[in-house]
C-alpha cells in the first residue's frame, strides 16, 4: 500500500490516504465528502537503517 496525498478541488482540503499502486485514483474528501479529489504526489514509506552493520550480509569478507 502507497500512501497518497490528495487535494478536494471543491473545499480546498489536503488530506493523505492509503491506496494500493493498481487502484484508480481517486478518493472521497474527508471534511465535505466529494469526490472532486486530485492525487498530488506519491509519499515514500518512511525507511531508515540505523545502527552499525545493517550493510553486512555475512559474505562480503573472505576468512584468511
Amino acid at each position: 500500500m502507497l500512501t497518497y496525498t490528495y487535494r478536494c478541488r471543491t473545499c480546498d482540503h489536503t488530506f493523505v490516504t492509503q491506496q494500493r499502486i493498481t487502484a484508480e485514483p481517486g478518493a472521497e474528501c474527508p471534511k465535505c465528502e466529494g469526490t472532486d479529489c486530485h492525487r498530488q504526489i506519491i509519499q515514500a514509506p518512511p525507511f531508515h537503517l540505523r545502527g552499525g552493520g545493517w550493510y553486512a550480509d555475512g559474505y562480503s569478507h573472505k576468512k584468511r
